[in-house]
C-alpha cells in the first residue's frame, strides 16, 4: 500500500523535527520534504507532488494562507492541512474559503496528527473542536449584511497585502511571488484603491485589524 506523502511547512526547525519524528512512528505516512516558509512550500509542492501539505500560518514572506492560495492558483493536487497555534475565527474562515482540508491546533495535535493527515488525504474536512466552535460563531468583524473589504481582493492581492504590510519593498514582493516589479506595483495600487487606503501606515493598520499579520508578544 502506497504511503501518504507529506510536506511539512513551518519556519521553526524544532517543530519540523518534532512532527517528522512523530510521523516516523506510523507505517502509512512518509515525510518527503520540509519548507521553511510559504514560498519554499509552494516550490516544493510543485516539485515533490505531496499528498498532504502540513502548513503553518505565521511564516515570513508568504504565510500559510497566501501559500495555500498560490498552490490553489497553480492547480496543486496536495491537500493543505493547517497546523497552527492560533484559533482566530477570521483565520479559520479565510483558510476554509481558500479550500484547505483542515485546521489543527498545535497544542492539541499530538498523536491525533496522523489521523488528521489520513482524514485530509481521504478528502474529509478536519477541524479541531475549538476551531470548529470558532468557525460556527455567528457574525464577524464586518457584521451581518456588511461586506468585508478584505474579500473584495483577489487571491494575488491578498498575498501582496500581507507582504507589503510586513514591510517588503515592491522588488521583494515581486521576487516572493515570482512576478515583475511592475505587476507587483499594480497589485499594490489595486489593494490600496479597493480598501480605500492612502499610505502604508493605514495598510499595516488594516492588516493588523484583519489578522493578516500579527505582532508577536
Amino acid at each position: 500500500m502506497a504511503k501518504i506523502r507529506v510536506l511539512i511547512a513551518d519556519d521553526h526547525a524544532i517543530l519540523r523535527e518534532g512532527v517528522r519524528a512523530l510521523l516516523a512512528l506510523t507505517d502509512d505516512i512518509e515525510v518527503v520534504g520540509e519548507a521553511r516558509d510559504g514560498r519554499e512550500a509552494v516550490d516544493l509542492a510543485g516539485k515533490l507532488d505531496p499528498d498532504v501539505v502540513l502548513m503553518d500560518i505565521a511564516m515570513p514572506g508568504l504565510g500559510g494562507l497566501e501559500a495555500a492560495l498560490e498552490m490553489k492558483r497553480q492547480g496543486a493536487r496536495a491537500r493543505v492541512l493547517v497546523l497552527s497555534q492560533y484559533e482566530d475565527r477570521e483565520y479559520v474562515r479565510r483558510l476554509l474559503k481558500a479550500g484547505v482540508a483542515g485546521y489543527v491546533l498545535k497544542k492539541s495535535a499530538g498523536s491525533e496528527l496522523a489521523n488528521a493527515i489520513r482524514a485530509a488525504h481521504r478528502g474529509g474536512l478536519v477541524l479541531d473542536p475549538e476551531v470548529a466552535r470558532a468557525a460556527m460563531e455567528e457574525g464577524g468583524p464586518a457584521g451581518p449584511g456588511e461586506a468585508d473589504p478584505y474579500e473584495t481582493l483577489t487571491d494575488r492581492e491578498k498575498q501582496v497585502l500581507k507582504l507589503v504590510a510586513e514591510g517588503l519593498a515592491n522588488k521583494e514582493v515581486a521576487e516572493a511571488l515570482g512576478i515583475s516589479v511592475k505587476t507587483a506595483m499594480t497589485h499594490r495600487e489595486h489593494v490600496m484603491e479597493k480598501l480605500g487606503l492612502h499610505n502604508r501606515t493605514e495598510l499595516v493598520r488594516f492588516a493588523l485589524k484583519k489578522g493578516v499579520i500579527r505582532v508577536e508578544p
